[in-house]
């Protein structure tokens, strides 16, 4: 007895200098400890779920690991076998029976000698081989291995522990498999508790599909946490950063230290050049996920980059157009059917073409330029029709002397002359030298300065070349 107990604390002992702290923990207090085992899985893994026609296929570098609980009887290792529980949320309780079956059978090979380390290595190594896995985990949906409310933790190989004595201390088939959801003392009352409470919790994803989203989500947390523990270089600064201190772009891979990253988004944010939040490498134009620019910017910034992203995108969406009210201008989706839009902010119902209040099936009104009036009497002479020939009666009568006016006003009629010419030169003049404000359409006049306009009725900000909102892609730098 007193060489078993011996046995057992140097086998103890050598386990916690093999092992990290998390993937083996000893219970002090006794002679008993788990083993969370990440089993070793080969290039290009993947796990796949099947739902009729549908096929959801992912690769994966980790998967959650496999739970082996132990407690060693006295007499361990010279007459009994450790009891102990094996816990998988991928594993199904038949497969879970036979990795139960070869650890006894490894315990037998052994003659009475420790095992725990070769159990370890086992299930690490070769589970997969022993399963018949190879490039690809098949999520199960048949009743006996995923729960039918879908929770995680109601799933049979999830939260069941599969309880194996020793062949010798077995007496029945019965007695091999404990599943806790019956016998929650098998691994503590409290936990058994939470996962009879979790099983009255509705989920709206099917049981695949929760298992499949706890894969993924442990792969992701995984290869974060490795990816935190490697060195890089930044391809800006050049100088070597821990994971922890950089950021991966998910497209194309590159790597930068958070802090060359961070100052280029926020400037180019800034500016308004929400396009340019790309990355830093030579030709890449892979961007940051939203999530790397809030992490890298702060809250502010992102809310302006988020609001910027979005315009952008409705602007180039050739069904989105805006409300022409200046109180308003939401965004409005339109029908390419109808000339009709209708704001769903304002109620204001407008038609596309004209951006005016609908008239439904009306021509939409455009000024047509007036025409010089006639005299019936044939007392004066007309008025030029074109643009040029008015242009250069205007210059001559305003630039003449009082003999020259006179005799022009004389030849044309002087109310001609200073009513019509002066009203129809001066919207021409209107229509050549200025543009229409994009949102309530007044006209403005450009003197001088960049192409970034503010209106001075509404004090909407647009383009002057294309009319866009500011800021636009054709003058972002």
């Amino acid at each position: 007895m007193s060489s078993d107990l011996e046995e057992q604390h140097d086998e103890l002992l050598a386990l916690v200098s093999i092992f990290d702290p998390e993937e083996f923990v000893r219970n002090e207090s006794k002679s008993s400890g788990e083993f969370r085992v990440l089993v070793e899985l080969p290039e290009h893994f993947s796990v796949a779920l099947k739902e009729g026609d549908a096929v959801s296929q992912y690769e994966v570098s980790f998967l959650p690991p496999l739970c082996l609980t132990f407690d060693l009887p006295e007499d361990y290792p010279s007459c009994h076998a450790p009891s102990y529980s094996l816990k998988c949320s991928w594993i199904t309780s038949k497969q879970l029976s036979s990795l139960a079956a070869q650890l006894d059978d490894l315990y037998q090979t052994t003659g009475g000698a420790v095992v725990l380390f070769s159990w370890a290595q086992f299930l690490k190594q070769e589970t997969l081989d022993f399963l018949g896995i190879t490039d690809v985990l098949e999520i199960p949906l048949d009743s006996d291995s995923v729960g039918e409310d879908g929770s995680a933790a109601h799933l049979d190989h999830v939260e069941k522990d599969l309880v194996c004595q020793s062949k010798k201390e077995q007496t029945s088939e019965e007695d091999v498999l404990d599943i806790q959801s019956t016998a929650p003392e098998a691994a503590g009352s409290n936990e058994g508790a939470s996962n009879f409470a979790r099983q009255k919790r509705p989920l709206l994803l099917s049981p695949g599909q929760a298992l499949l989203s706890q894969l993924l989500i442990h792969d992701a947390a995984q290869k974060e946490k490795a990816f935190s523990s490697q060195q890089f270089d930044c391809g800006v600064c050049f100088m070597s950063w821990l994971g922890a201190e950089c950021v991966q772009l998910v497209e194309c891979r590159h790597v930068f230290c958070r802090t060359c990253l961070g100052e280029f988004c926020k400037v180019q944010i800034t500016n308004g050049s929400v396009r340019e939040v790309t990355c830093l490498h030579a030709g890449c134009k892979a961007a940051p996920t939203p999530a790397q620019v809030r992490s890298l910017v702060g809250e502010e910034l992102f809310s302006r980059y988020d609001r910027l992203l979005l315009q952008f995108s409705l602007d180039s969406m050739p069904d989105v157009m805006y409300c022409p009210r200046p109180s308003c201008a939401s965004a409005v989706l339109t029908d390419s059917s109808s000339s009709m839009a209708l704001c769903t902010v304002c109620s204001f119902a407008f038609c596309v073409h004209c951006k005016k209040t609908y008239h439904g099936t009306e021509a939409c009104f455009t000024p047509t330029k007036k025409e010089a009036p006639t005299d019936p009497t044939g007392r004066y002479a007309e008025i030029p029709q074109s643009h040029v020939g008015q242009v250069a009666l205007w210059e001559d009568y305003s630039s003449a002397l009082k003999a020259r006016r006179k005799l022009l006003e004389n030849r044309y009629g002087k109310s001609n002359l200073l009513g019509f010419l002066a009203s129809c030169l001066s919207e021409d003049w209107v229509t050549f030298n200025s543009k229409t404000c994009p949102h309530c359409f007044s006209h403005i006049e450009k003197n001088g300065g960049c192409n970034h306009m503010t209106c001075s009725q509404c004090h909407r900000q647009f383009c002057w070349i294309c009319m866009g909102k500011w800021p636009c892609p054709c003058v972002s730098t």
